[in-house]
């Protein structure tokens, strides 16, 4: 049975820093302080959640499905994550009214467009 890497301190909840890595095929060693990635702070839900927005290529409407929650549910979802990672979550008051976001989203899931751009113009 494999064993995860986890990022957060089971008694006190602070992060977790690696101290030491050794080669799987020679057995060398490295001792050091070396930090982990932001995913190894998240929680098994927020991993899951990335998971499956990957695996339904961005789309909010395969995840409702997949998830069988609503809408709202998904965004709150999508915005914990976004904290989790450490990103700052606009406001519900946003600059763009819910056709133009939808039809952006609706590109992202169609692959017209990268995440990177979906992200940009849900940003603007």
């Amino acid at each position: 049975m494999q064993k995860h890497v986890i990022g957060e301190c089971p008694i006190c909840k602070h992060d977790l820093l690696v101290t030491k890595l050794e080669c799987t095929n020679c057995h060398t060693e490295i001792s050091g302080k070396f930090q982990l990635s932001k995913f190894n702070y998240l929680s098994k839900d927020h991993l899951y959640f990335i998971e499956l927005f990957i695996k339904n290529k961005g789309s909010i409407k395969k995840l409702e499905k997949e998830l069988n929650v609503s809408y709202p549910t998904v965004k709150k979802l999508l915005n914990e994550v976004t904290q989790s990672l450490g990103y700052s979550v606009e406001d519900e008051e946003d600059h763009m009214d819910e056709k133009d976001r939808d039809a952006i989203l609706e590109k992202l899931s169609k692959g017209e467009i990268s995440s990177e751009e979906a992200l940009k113009m849900l940003g603007e």
